[in-house]
């Protein structure tokens, strides 16, 4: 799978978007348990994205 419009989005955006998938997380963690794993999931996904296009766009 060739992801070409991910590559052109800033490691700032990911970011952004971990942080509010970890807040979210936060908020839902008594209601329901497995959204709660699910936001923690793509958060640490999008951070992971976010430092690999970092390093990318470095070299």
């Amino acid at each position: 799978m060739n992801f070409s419009s991910l590559k052109n989005i800033s490691p700032l955006s990911f970011y952004l978007v971990s942080m509010i998938c970890f807040v979210l997380a936060n908020v839902v963690r008594d209601q329901t348990i497995s959204f709660y794993y699910a936001l923690l999931l793509v958060g640490v996904m999008c951070c992971v994205a976010g430092f690999l296009l970092r390093i990318k766009s470095k070299q």
